[in-house]
């Protein structure tokens, strides 16, 4: 088993020494983001996208996508990744296919053969959901005008003083069968890697996580943003750059149990910044460090606290089509916090090549090979 005092100490110094969230404070987060145009290709203009992704120190990787940006013309071909650039004087130069993108005050030009054939423009795309209102009947969990609907270990949640939600939250109310609505804001932290890159989760029902991350520009797996943690990946990452709201639309069916026994999986369909990203799918297990084994009763949301300053708005949860209501009339039997460690996970923790990963309020221990996230998550 770990030693949970050495944890405490090594979450602290962690704490002092990693990465803090920083908000439009260097050239490089005005250099990131996403950009569109054409570019002329056998006597064809064809729209491009690129995500230029900051990595800290004047670096970035650069991301071009054929046809268009993810959810918005991208072909589904092949994207043109390029790694750890390093801008000049302000400007960024990007290898991409037969040409060069250079990138600078707030557009890029596309050069093959020394002759200019595209031009892209920045953009700041925009979730249509994105401050969608509750319809009439449904539960607001969180307008910016309080806390009273959450607590955190038994105590109030917190908000910032401009009316958002802190990480490290949980519905006081539970839910069966319901849809859900969340605008989130993931935090600038352009040094930070793989997990510890504004790191959260929603969980439904305390049970099934739909990631939280900074994976803005990477592949889209199940443990980056859009993910159903360690069971299916996003079809498109649709992940906005870091300061940027973003929307998760879900509609969650529990599962069904009878004589103590699951019969039927819970399954849901998550719509990330407008596009379906999952449909229908089914949920076979609860995902990793779920609050709340699988089980007949209803449950809370909650908001994953990974030491990232992740914060949260307009949070409503509405019935579905069945008719039956969202919000849940049981009274509820409270499950403490599971932590579970794997064979696995013991034998990892006994080899001096992994790392323990915390997060700073303890909420859960993680543990990750030392190498894992720069050769699996990427940025």
């Amino acid at each position: 088993m770990p030693n949970f005092k050495l944890i405490r100490v090594w979450s602290f110094l962690l704490a002092l020494t990693c990465v803090h969230p920083l908000i439009g404070q260097d050239a490089d987060y005005e250099m990131q983001g996403e950009y569109v145009g054409t570019v002329l290709a056998d006597e064809q203009r064809l729209k491009f996208g690129l995500q230029v992704i900051a990595l800290g120190d004047g670096k970035f990787t650069g991301v071009g996508y054929r046809g268009g940006l993810p959810g918005d013309g991208w072909n589904k071909s092949n994207p043109k990744r390029v790694e750890n650039v390093k801008s000049v004087d302000g400007v960024l130069a990007l290898p991409a296919w037969d040409a060069t993108i250079q990138i600078t005050n707030g557009g890029g030009t596309v050069i093959a053969d020394g002759q200019a054939i595209g031009k892209l423009t920045k953009l700041e795309r925009r979730s249509p959901t994105l401050g969608k209102k509750p319809p009439q009947g449904a539960v607001v969990l969180f307008d910016g005008s309080s806390v009273d609907g959450w607590e955190h270990k038994g105590k109030p949640a917190n908000m910032t003083d401009d009316g958002l939600l802190k990480q490290g939250a949980q519905s006081k109310k539970t839910f069966g069968d319901h849809k859900l609505h969340i605008e989130f804001l993931l935090p600038y932290m352009p040094k930070a890697r793989g997990q510890g890159r504004g790191n959260s989760g929603l969980y439904l029902q305390g049970r099934y996580e739909v990631q939280m991350l900074d994976s803005f520009g990477l592949s889209g797996e199940n443990n980056e943003c859009g993910g159903i943690y360690s069971i299916k990946k996003p079809d498109e990452n649709m992940c906005f750059p870091p300061m940027q709201w973003q929307t998760y639309d879900v509609e969650f069916h529990a599962a069904k149990f009878a004589d103590g026994k699951k019969v039927e999986d819970a399954w849901m369909t998550v719509a990330h910044n407008g596009v379906v990203i999952h449909e229908k799918v089914k949920l076979p297990k609860k995902t990793t460090a779920a609050p709340n084994n699988e089980g007949p009763e209803p449950g809370f949301i909650y908001l994953q606290n990974h030491g990232n300053e992740v914060r949260y708005r307009n949070i409503w949860v509405d019935k579905v089509d069945s008719g039956d209501a969202a919000e849940s009339t049981k009274t509820e039997t409270k499950q403490d916090c599971v932590l579970e460690v794997s064979r696995e996970q013991e034998t990892r923790q006994s080899n001096e090549t992994y790392k323990a990963q915390i997060e700073m309020d303890m909420d859960y221990v993680l543990y990750l090979p030392a190498e894992y996230e720069k050769k699996k998550i990427g940025h």
